[in-house]
């Protein structure tokens, strides 16, 4: 074999000095260590954000759907079971095919299909006014220190009040009317609606306002451009609330304000029941309303949600 050739420096005196090879490489030192830190933070950070939410699959899509559906089924069934053992009197407490029976006689004769029409239709146009409404309320008290300090508790007071508290009033200042339903809609959305969207607004970062008066934008033109943009996840949240105090005040009205001018909607049924003590029409008004909550969130305001957060890089992967 032939022998390894070793190169050696010799110094003055003759003596070898260290093999230069055998060393290895001097690091050279990062004359700004900060900096270094911080471009391998924004490397990072580049990273995470270039990562996409991988696809939902068919069997996650079909465990969501089977979940609900394998709960209901649990509750009808300890529902069948307690009637079947405790054997509770029918009009207090009817069997499940007690209960579906009543309500497929309700959908055979129409009654269901008109009760939910008149209800949803003073649902969707209650709520569609109390957007209109509670939207340029909040906009002026996110501008305005002074309108906030004076009139953010008594939104914040009117949220808390039970919608069902002004029915009486309602009557008297509008008789058995239509009016006096959309009255008491609008007193059980427009406060949360308003809160949702300064909840919104309050958590935009102040970031982006300071940008915007770089641009050249102004008082308006920041808030609908900018801040309202970035404050809408708070703001569909506080619609979602909004909507669901307005469906349940709405039943409230109707159970209450009857007769008159008034149109026969499902909280019309529910008192219905209870007059005839009839509780499987109680218990089919209960699961048509239950029902129409659910169908609304799943096909109006769930989408929503989900649209903004992933728009926002803020669904979490595994999500749809």
């Amino acid at each position: 074999m032939q022998a390894e050739t070793r190169t050696t420096v010799s110094s003055a005196s003759g003596a070898p000095v260290a093999d230069l090879r055998a060393q290895p490489p001097t690091p050279i030192p990062d004359p700004d260590p900060e900096a270094h830190a911080g471009r391998e933070l924004d490397a990072g950070l580049d990273a995470l954000q270039q990562q996409t939410v991988p696809p939902i699959g068919w069997s996650s899509r079909v465990a969501r759907t089977l979940l609900p559906l394998a709960a209901v089924g649990a509750v009808i069934y300890v529902w069948q079971m307690y009637v079947w053992l405790v054997r509770p009197r029918p009009d207090v407490l009817p069997g499940p095919a007690e209960v579906l029976g009543t309500l497929r006689d309700l959908l055979a004769d129409g009654q269901a299909q008109a009760v939910i029409l008149t209800s949803l239709e003073r649902g969707f146009a209650g709520f569609a006014i109390a957007v209109l409404i509670a939207t340029p309320i909040g906009l002026l008290l996110v501008q305005s220190r002074f309108l906030r300090g004076a009139f953010g508790p008594i939104i914040s007071g009117l949220q808390v009040l039970p919608s069902v508290a002004w029915v009486p009033a309602a009557i008297i200042w509008f008789g058995l009317s239509d009016a006096t339903v959309y009255f008491v809609v609008l007193m059980g959305a427009v406060p949360s609606i308003v809160n949702g969207l300064i909840s919104g607004v309050d958590q935009v970062p102040d970031q982006y306002r300071r940008v915007g008066h770089v641009l050249g934008a102004g008082r308006w033109v920041l808030v609908l451009k900018i801040v309202l943009p970035a404050a809408l996840p708070g703001y569909v949240a506080g619609l979602k609330q909004g909507w669901a105090f307005s469906w349940r005040s709405l039943m409230a009205a109707e159970i209450i304000a009857t007769g008159g001018a008034l149109g026969f909607g499902l909280g019309g049924l529910l008192e219905q029941g209870r007059v005839l003590s009839d509780m499987a029409v109680v218990m089919a008004a209960v699961l048509i309303i239950l029902s129409i909550g659910v169908v609304v969130e799943l096909l109006l305001f769930g989408p929503l949600e989900r649209r903004l957060l992933r728009r926002r890089g803020l669904l979490v992967a595994g999500t749809s």
